[in-house]
């Protein structure tokens, strides 16, 4: 995690999931169930899919911040790779890269993740940075205890 001299944060990391790649590919696109795998408190207020490209309106309450921050994006899986970038909202950037391959014999998923981010208030990025990482090790912990659950349910 480090702020991005552009403005906003930049976020890396490599994660290993304990499911194959298609159920952790299922798990990042089941668009209408996002604000499961977050504990910070969203909800979906439209959802719309055309030819490939998932738009999400999403709206973010945010302790940091007051009130609801709104985020649309648009979705698409190209080579593999989940890509999300901003159409709209409270946010200069957001640009987010799922890149999935699998491991362990194809029982388990390496993910890449990156996500570039700037948000349109006055909050310092050092401290939205701060704010991210927690926020990322929730999320990852939830994909992770999510991908357990649907591997399991899948060797049934």
């Amino acid at each position: 995690m480090k702020t991005d001299p552009a403005g906003g944060v930049i976020a890396t990391a490599r994660l290993v999931f304990p499911a194959r790649p298609d159920l952790i590919q299922s798990l990042l696109t089941d668009y209408a169930h996002w604000p499961d795998l977050f504990e910070v408190r969203m909800r979906v207020v439209d959802l719309q899919i055309a030819r490939g490209v998932v738009t999400t309106d999403l709206r973010i309450d945010h302790a940091l911040l007051p009130g609801e921050r709104r985020l649309v994006t648009e979705s698409r899986v190209i080579s593999g790779a989940i890509h999300t970038d901003l159409v709209a909202g409270d946010f200069k950037r957001y640009h987010r890269v799922w890149r999935l391959a699998p491991t362990n014999e194809g029982r388990e998923t390496r993910a890449d993740f990156e996500l570039t981010v700037a948000i349109d208030s006055i909050l310092p990025d050092w401290l939205v940075a701060l704010a991210m990482r927690r926020e990322l090790e929730a999320h990852f912990r939830i994909v992770k205890e999510k991908a357990r659950a649907l591997a399991a349910s899948s060797e049934k």
